[in-house]
This record gives C-alpha cells, sequence and structure tokens, in this order.
C-alpha cells in the first residue's frame, strides 16, 4: 500500500515537473495590448485591413506596422477604442475609394490573342505579355478584384471593366493588393491634387502635355453629360485658374490632341472657358471638396500665379495659408504685366475671389526684408514659410530696393545683384566664408572678389564634373592657396540659419551621371551666391537646432521640393521651369510650380519627409503612344460665332474681354469630338 502511494506520489511529482517545464518552454507571451486591441476589433475577419484575420491586424497595430484606423469593418468608433488604448488620438482624414484606371474593355482594345484559359487576371498575366492585351498596362477584365473584395464594392460593368459603388467602398486596398496590372489604386480628392501622372499609368497624349495635368478627358465627358460643376472640379483638381488659362493658356495639349492625325484638334482650351464662363456667369464660385486637416499656418511669400495656386491647394488641405504680396493687388506678372486688353482684370478678379473663399488671408502693400522676414513669420506663429516670388520679370513690377539687391533672404544673392552692387559701390555686409553655386569662370572670378573683401574662405560649387571644369578650376593646389575649394558634382541641399543670418550650407556629392548622392556635407557658411538671375522657389521650416540661439532667436533651415523630380540637376537652386519667360506660358507653368510646392510642404508637414516622384510621364523620354488613328470620321471643330466687323461689333476684335467664347450647343457638339483617348486606346466610330 506505502509502495502504491509512493509509486503514484512519484509519477505525480515528475508530470508536475515535467509540466512546469513545458510551460516555461512552451510558454508564449501575450501582450495585454493585443488582447485589449483584439477584443476591441469587431471580429468580422475580413481581410479588408490587409493582415489575415482581426487577431494579425492586432499584432500588427501594437507593433507600429497598422493604424487603428485601418479596419475598415469597424468604424471610427473602434479606430477611437484602439486609440484610448494605444494612448494616441485618432484625427479626420480623408476618405479614399477603389479607382480603375483602364478606359477600355477586352471587346474594345486591341489585342494579342484571345484568352480562354483560367478566369482569373493573375492566371492570365502568366502567359507571355502580360496578358492579351496589346496596351501593357490594360485591365483583362476577368473580375479578380471583385471576387477578392470584402464589401461587395466591385462590379463588371458592361464595358468589361470594373465599377465601384463609393458608397459600399471602405478604402480597404484589398483590390488593389490582387491586381497583377496595379490598374486599380486607391485615390482621394487630395492624392490627385498633389499627384503626377507616371509612365505606368493609362493616361491619354493631352493629360501629359497639359502644363497643368488637368485630366482632360473626363472633364471633356462632363461637358458631354451637361455636367459643368463637375467638369470644373475635374479641372480645379490641377488648375486653380481655369478662367485665366482659358483667355491666354497656349494649349499645347491641342497639339498633342490623336484628333490631328485625322482633322483638327479638339478645342480643348475653349472648353474649358466654357465651363469657367459658366462658373462666372453663375455668380458663385464653385468650390470643390476641402479635407480634413491640422490648420497649419503657412506663410507664402508672393501673391502672383504661383503663390495664388499655392495657396489654394493648401487651403483645399486645410492649412491656414497667407499671402504677403508687396503690391497693392494681388496678381503679380497676371495683372501688372500683361496687358488687359489680353486677360481681362475682371477675369482676374473673379479667379483671385474664388481662391480668398477658399480661406486663404492676402496681406498686401508688405515687402520681405522691409516689413516682415523670417524671424518675424516665424514670431507670429507661421510653421511654414515659402518664397513665390518669381525671377527677375516679376522684379520689375516692385520699387527698386535702395541697397541694389534683393533683400528678401539673409545672406543668399544673385550673382547679377552681387555683381551689380559692387559696381554701383554699395556697401555689402562682410562675409567670413563664402558658398558660390556657379562653375564658370565667372564663379572663380567672384571668388576672388569675396577674398579680396575680406572673405576667409570661399567654397565653389557645381554641379559639373571635375573634367567638364575651366582649366583654371582644375587647379585644386592653386586655388587652396588661394582660399578657394571647388567641388565638383555637388550640389546645394539645404540651407539653415538663426533669425536674421545664414548659417550653414548642406552640399551633396552626386555620381558622374547624377545618380543617388555619395556624400552629404554640411559646412559653415554666411552667405551663398547663386548663378541664376532669381532666387529658388525656397521653402523654410523651424529647426531644431538649439546649439548657438540666442534669446529670441529662432532656427530654421529649408526643405527639399522641386528636387523630388527628374532633372533637379541644381539641387536646392534647381528653378522648376528653366528658361521661364514672363508671358502665358510662364504663369501656366507657375501654376504646376505651385501645385508641387504643395505636395512637398503636405508631405512634410504630414509624413516628415518629402518622396521623390520616379518614372513621371511628362519627363519621360519614351511612352507608349499611336502615329495613326483608323475608324474615326472626320468632323469639323466647333468655333465661336462670327462676328460682325462693321460698326460697334468691330470693338470685340480688339478687346478680349468681349470675345465670344463657345456657347452650350457648340460645347456640347464639341465634346462629342472628343477620341476619350488611352495610352493607345480611342473611341472608334465605325
Amino acid at each position: 500500500m506505502l509502495g502504491g502511494l509512493l509509486v503514484m506520489g512519484g509519477l505525480g511529482a515528475l508530470c508536475g515537473v515535467g509540466l512546469a517545464l513545458a510551460s516555461k518552454i512552451f510558454y508564449v507571451y501575450v501582450d495585454p495590448k493585443i488582447e485589449a486591441v483584439t477584443d476591441a476589433l469587431p471580429g468580422a475577419n475580413c481581410g479588408g485591413c490587409g493582415f489575415a484575420g482581426c487577431a494579425a491586424n492586432a499584432t500588427a497595430i501594437v507593433a507600429g506596422k497598422s493604424s487603428p484606423s485601418s479596419c475598415v469593418a469597424g468604424g471610427p468608433e473602434v479606430a477611437a477604442e484602439i486609440a484610448r488604448i494605444l494612448g494616441v488620438s485618432v484625427e479626420a482624414r480623408e476618405p479614399e475609394f477603389a479607382r480603375p484606371g483602364c478606359t477600355y474593355g477586352t471587346h474594345l482594345a486591341d489585342l494579342q490573342y484571345l484568352y480562354g484559359g483560367i478566369a482569373d487576371c493573375r492566371a492570365a498575366m502568366i502567359l507571355g505579355g502580360g496578358g492579351c492585351k496589346v496596351c501593357p498596362i490594360g485591365c483583362l477584365g476577368l473580375g479578380t478584384c471583385v471576387r477578392a473584395c470584402p464589401f461587395g464594392a466591385l462590379s463588371m460593368g458592361p464595358d468589361n471593366l470594373p465599377v465601384v459603388d463609393t458608397a459600399l467602398c471602405t478604402g480597404c486596398g484589398t483590390c488593389e493588393r490582387v491586381c497583377p496590372k496595379h490598374i486599380i489604386t486607391l485615390t482621394s480628392t487630395s492624392e490627385r491634387m498633389i499627384g503626377e501622372y507616371v509612365t505606368d499609368e493609362c493616361t491619354a497624349p493631352c493629360q501629359r502635355s497639359c502644363p497643368t495635368g488637368i485630366n482632360i478627358p473626363a472633364f471633356i465627358q462632363e461637358i458631354h453629360h451637361g455636367n459643368y460643376e463637375a467638369a470644373l472640379a475635374i479641372i480645379k483638381e490641377k488648375c486653380p485658374l481655369p478662367l485665366i488659362c482659358g483667355y491666354i493658356c497656349p494649349a499645347p495639349c491641342e497639339l498633342a490632341c490623336r484628333r490631328n492625325l485625322v482633322d483638327e484638334a479638339v478645342a480643348i482650351n475653349p472648353l474649358k472657358r466654357f465651363v469657367s464662363d459658366y462658373e462666372m456667369r453663375t455668380g458663385k464660385h464653385i468650390t470643390p471638396f476641402k479635407a480634413p486637416g491640422t490648420g497649419q499656418k503657412i506663410a507664402i511669400v508672393g501673391g502672383g500665379a504661383e503663390g495664388l495656386t499655392l495657396s489654394y491647394y493648401l487651403a483645399r488641405l486645410s492649412y491656414q495659408p497667407t499671402i504677403f504680396e508687396a503690391k497693392p493687388q494681388l496678381g503679380g506678372i497676371l495683372r501688372y504685366v500683361i496687358a488687359e486688353d489680353r486677360l481681362p482684370r475682371k477675369v482676374l478678379d473673379h479667379e483671385i475671389a474664388g481662391i480668398l473663399e477658399t480661406g486663404v488671408e492676402a496681406r498686401n502693400n508688405v515687402t520681405m526684408g522691409h516689413d516682415f522676414d523670417l524671424q518675424s513669420l516665424f514670431e507670429e506663429g507661421f510653421d511654414v514659410v515659402a518664397l513665390t516670388k518669381g525671377g527677375f520679370d516679376s522684379r520689375q513690377i516692385l520699387k527698386p530696393d535702395p541697397s541694389g539687391y534683393d533683400a528678401s533672404l539673409p545672406g543668399v544673392f544673385t550673382m547679377f545683384d552681387f555683381d551689380y552692387s559692387l559696381s554701383k559701390g554699395k556697401n555689402i555686409r562682410q562675409s567670413r566664408r563664402v558658398v558660390i553655386a556657379h562653375g564658370g569662370l565667372e564663379g572663380l572670378e567672384l571668388a576672388r572678389k569675396c577674398r579680396n573683401m575680406g572673405a576667409q574662405h570661399v567654397t565653389i560649387v557645381t554641379n559639373l564634373p571635375y573634367q567638364e571644369l575651366p582649366i583654371e578650376l582644375q587647379d585644386a593646389r592653386a586655388l587652396s592657396a588661394e582660399g578657394i575649394v571647388v567641388r565638383p558634382l555637388t550640389v546645394v541641399t539645404s540651407l539653415q540659419g538663426i533669425s536674421r543670418r545664414l548659417v550653414r550650407v548642406t552640399i551633396e556629392e552626386t555620381g558622374p551621371n547624377g545618380e543617388a548622392p555619395e556624400e552629404n556635407t554640411t559646412i559653415s557658411a554666411d552667405t551663398l551666391i547663386l548663378s541664376a538671375g532669381r532666387l529658388p522657389e525656397f521653402v523654410f521650416v523651424r529647426s531644431e537646432e538649439a546649439e548657438g540661439l540666442g534669446p529670441g532667436e529662432i532656427a530654421w533651415q529649408t526643405i527639399e521640393t522641386f528636387r523630388t523630380f527628374p532633372g533637379a540637376k541644381d539641387g536646392i537652386c534647381t528653378v522648376p521651369e528653366p528658361g521661364r519667360i514672363s508671358d502665358s506660358s510662364a504663369v501656366v507653368k507657375s501654376l504646376l510650380s505651385g501645385r508641387r510646392l504643395t505636395r512637398a510642404i503636405h508631405r512634410y508637414l504630414t509624413d516628415g519627409t518629402i518622396p521623390p516622384i520616379e518614372n513621371l510621364a511628362c519627363e519621360a523620354e519614351a511612352i507608349l503612344n499611336v502615329t495613326e488613328v483608323h475608324d474615326v470620321v472626320p468632323s469639323e471643330r466647333e468655333r465661336p460665332p462670327i462676328l460682325d466687323v462693321t460698326g460697334d461689333s468691330k470693338r470685340a476684335w480688339i478687346f478680349p474681354s468681349e470675345y465670344p467664347g463657345l456657347d452650350e450647343a457648340s460645347a456640347r457638339k464639341e465634346s462629342e469630338r472628343c477620341l476619350k483617348c488611352g495610352l493607345i486606346c480611342y473611341r472608334k466610330q465605325k
């Protein structure tokens, strides 16, 4: 009996030890936060978050790999509860919806072969050529995205393309993840405003040629259906001054129109003017969607086309932009250079009033460097300061600076201003360390002048390789003895300053073909001299720099803007439109610059980084296109009624404010001429 008890007791103890050891070996720690988040989730396991069930999403949320608002089935209440568990806050954001990016289904598009295999887009992609369509990015129409949608928001339309029910779409991105051609993507009004067309996107030739990037086929189709306000909303996603462009835009889009291969281009610019005239005739401004935002304050120096554009888009992104303009009225070149017989002032005033109605404040008769500066703007509470003063042409409409140079920025000169001031005997503050962005003999001559004026050290920065520099700039030893250093294949990427003085300049060494930077160096500098005849569109933000700050001083730095686009070889000093002139083409290009500045500021304030855009369609050396069209019936282009040039009506030919635009019947008829082009597809009429 006793022996049996001992045996049973021993076995029990042995099992207990084994279980204890197993619990230690196989124990899995469960984070209480993960458990709490899992309990807060609805348990739908729908996959809309992009993870395999709610438990996996909860783990990702706690690890910071997923957002507290990632559960599209739970709604805002679930997001708020998860945020409470994590100790963070949830802010309102703009909803996203799926958007198919193909125009023509397989029954209308050109095909390589007839596909009769498995009814799944991913299976069809395995075959050579990436599917049955000639177009490499065309939708295959087999409904993989429809079957994958967990909320039934997608269906196949009669044209064999997916149709999105925005009332059901939650923006979960499941369709985007399963589409093998990435032809269906998530989008929002904000993303379309600051987005750019890329080479793997279905775009029409007119879209790619439009200086501002308007979705031309889309707005023309809205005109065709009589939806004029919707057409204007599409235009204003890319162009905030459509009526002005209707008067002065040189319309390069019409040169690219495929209708030219048959008869005449579609009257794109007159159609744009038609819907813009419609807005002015109604007496109201059509203000499109305004995204939720933080309301951060942004100062914009310059009230011309670029500054107006930047302020408009920032306001639509719910920032608080304020324009600082040196002249009594906004408009810049639009008002003070372009004659009224080309751009009626009532048109300009109407467009500016519409921009101000979005929440833009304007302060006129104030000049940077005299009435305010970076220090005072930051002291006033502005989070960002953007410089959009324009070039030398814009300065001609301002009162000349008595000191002989543009006093906007501390320690920053153009070479023209610097040389002019020296030639006139003007006093320029003594500089100790100078950076000159110029790779020619003029830059070397100026460097020696700076040394003679007392500069201790001069650095010449150029994006040219060593062997392409003038021979005088290749003798590093002799120049070093003069206190001059030449940095080939180098660009300026950032300025740092304190209050009213420049302190440092950051430069980067690039590869011989302009590839990614090899070295990032910050050097002390109190003067930067630029080779361009104008100041670039600098954007300033507060810096975390604390060293060297005196009482009441504020540290600032620039952020990169246009260097995130291809072709910016001069770093932060790149002019966004090389060779820009003071005329209509310059105005239209300024709208693009303003929108790109908006992207940079918005990305910086929301994400902390400004990612570069790769494969820009407008920068591509070659893009898929067609050189001939078939089965398109010729039709005559619609034009405004011919005026009787006798008597008083002759005046209409002299003053464009009285030039008639297209009437409604003509506009609707002209919109029918649009071929509704895609990358290579177009509407065939036979």
